[in-house]
Parts: structure tokens; C-alpha cells; sequence
């Protein structure tokens, strides 16, 4: 009895706290909106790159076919990481809608044009969002970018790199099973290059 008595006592208390503790919102609402324009592009970067992956496994270009979907998972991965950015600080991450991907491609190189031009858009994107954080005095949303400031520029030179195959391979004979065979091996050595590039 005597312990059934303190444990209603205790939620009588629990129930008339009157102040209740919640996050407070720290970003302005112009920094949620772009953040919130981020996160769509980035959903929308992990669809195209789906898609791609899908085409180009559809016509047995299994290695460009893995290269994209990992980095279609790699995309996934930088929305989720901005989402939970703008939920901790208060905001309200909205789910992206997706919508006008395309699912078909005249060409190998179309498909990698197409990502380069993605890229250098994601880039534009990413140094406004950039630029906006830092003349609000965001200080802390400028530090959490870096992240991606530094991650695109690593994406933006693969995007580039793999666009220059065809150009020194060639798409003629063997040319697009050999572009197909080199496009696996660029990240380990745009990551190599980037990692020397940052030593110096």
C-alpha cells in the first residue's frame, strides 16, 4: 500500500510539472528553407543516380552500373545527414518529393554528362547555402557545411574525370568496355590525389 501510495504521488507530480523541456529552434527561417532545398536535392541526386545505375546495368555496364549505385546510396546518406542537422537544431526536415527522373539514355557518356552537369549544380547549391550561413552569422551551420563543401569537390572531380575517359579512350572498338572497366578504379584515385593535394 505504502509503496502504491508514493508511486501515485510521483506521477502526480510528473503531471502537474508545468514547464517541460524542448528544443530550442536555432536556425532562421530563410537557413531552414535552403537546408530544406538541400535535402531535395540531394533525395533527388540519389533518384537520378538510381535510375542511371539501373540503365546502365540494364545494358551490361556493370561496373559504371555499381559506380553508380553506390553513389546513389552515397546521395541518400548526405540528405539523412542534413535532415537530422535540421531536426537537432530545431527545424523541421521535410521528406523530399520526387518526381521528372529520367529512366533512359541515348548513351554511356550521356548517363556521365549528366552526372558532371548534376554535379557542378550541387556545387552552385552548396556555396550559396554556404554563402547565406556565413553572412547571417551561422556560424555554426557554416561549420556543419564544410563536410560538404570539401565532399563536393571530391564529387565534382570524379564526375569530371570519368567524362574524360571517353575522350581519351574513345567510345569506338573496345573503347566503351574499357571506359566501363576504368570508371570502378577513379575513386581510389581522385581520393589518392585529393589526400596528397590536402598534404602539401
Amino acid at each position: 500500500m505504502g509503496n502504491r501510495s508514493k508511486k501515485i504521488d510521483f506521477n502526480k507530480k510528473y503531471l502537474d510539472m508545468k514547464e517541460i523541456v524542448t528544443k530550442q529552434k536555432s536556425l532562421l527561417k530563410d537557413t531552414e528553407k535552403l537546408l530544406n532545398k538541400q535535402i531535395e536535392m540531394e533525395g533527388k541526386s540519389s533518384a537520378y543516380y538510381l535510375s542511371m545505375a539501373s540503365w546502365c546495368e540494364m545494358k551490361g555496364y556493370e561496373n559504371s552500373a555499381e559506380f553508380l549505385y553506390r553513389h546513389s546510396e552515397e546521395e541518400r546518406m548526405h540528405m539523412l545527414k542534413l535532415i537530422r542537422y535540421v531536426n537537432e537544431a530545431g527545424g523541421h526536415a521535410l521528406q523530399p518529393e520526387i518526381i521528372g527522373i529520367k529512366h533512359s539514355f541515348e548513351t554511356l557518356r550521356e548517363v556521365f554528362e549528366q552526372v558532371l552537369d548534376h554535379e557542378i549544380a550541387v556545387t552552385i547549391s552548396i556555396n550559396h547555402l554556404v554563402d547565406h550561413c556565413f553572412g547571417q552569422k551561422d556560424f555554426a551551420t557554416f561549420q556543419f557545411l564544410q563536410w560538404y563543401v570539401k565532399e563536393q569537390r571530391e564529387e565534382e572531380t570524379l564526375a569530371r574525370r570519368a567524362l574524360e575517359l571517353f575522350d581519351i579512350i574513345g567510345e569506338g572498338g573496345i573503347g566503351l568496355w574499357t571506359i566501363d572497366q576504368e570508371i570502378v578504379k577513379l575513386e581510389g584515385k581522385v581520393s589518392a590525389a585529393q589526400s596528397m593535394g590536402e598534404g602539401k
